[in-house]
């Protein structure tokens, strides 16, 4: 009885490679660069595909930095959110969360601050854009499960300050005035801002 192979074929190999060596060279070019002092078209030679190519794949450059900034987005909310789940105090977890996130988006703080300002302003039908929103959700759930272990919060009470600790973030990185401010800054100002949200049986 023939057996059916779940290996990817060499289209979805090639693809694959095209993608990852796209991804690689544009967070190379932006972390060095940042976005507005880098052309797609030096995107597509550090690749070594056409651009026609790069552009099935990314319709623009804010496109691509969502590409290169969801990977990284993700990969910090894995580790806040591994590290989370084995602290007791609920604020601890949840700037155990918030912490990598913003790391991540201070890297380059020009990168960081157009990647969320394409969170806002992106299209939205757009696949890299979807992700980032999806990320921006899945960091206010995880906030959500560590408000949710105490038996007096309730779901939608955990769900509604989480969307609250997530726009917190959000807003503390992407103003104007605290575009030069260090990382410990930004954690020390959103940890106190995250604190007077905690619900009172939250606090310790």
């Amino acid at each position: 009885m023939p057996t059916t192979s779940s290996a990817p074929g060499r289209r979805e190999r090639n693809k694959q490679d095209k993608l990852e060596r796209i991804t690689a060279a544009a967070r190379e070019l932006f972390s060095q660069h940042g976005i507005d002092d880098v052309t797609t078209q030096q995107i597509a030679d550090a690749a070594d595909i056409g651009t026609g190519t790069l552009f099935l794949y990314a319709k623009s450059k804010s496109e691509l930095l969502l590409l290169v900034q969801n990977s990284a987005y993700a990969d910090a909310l894995e580790r806040g959110t591994a590290e989370a789940s084995s602290l007791d105090d609920p604020l601890d977890a949840i700037m155990a969360i918030l912490t990598p996130v913003i790391e991540c988006n201070r890297t380059q703080v020009d990168n960081g601050r157009t990647y969320l300002r394409e969170i806002v302003f992106g299209d939205h039908d757009e696949p890299h854009h979807r992700d980032a929103v999806g990320y921006s959700l899945a960091t206010a759930e995880a906030v959500a499960t560590v408000l949710s272990r105490s038996a007096s919060v309730t779901p939608e009470d955990a769900a509604m300050r989480a969307q609250v600790v997530s726009a917190v973030m959000f807003t503390t990185l992407a103003a104007t005035p605290n575009a030069t401010s260090s990382v410990e800054s930004l954690v020390a100002q959103i940890r106190a801002q995250v604190e007077v949200i905690l619900p009172p049986v939250a606090k310790r």
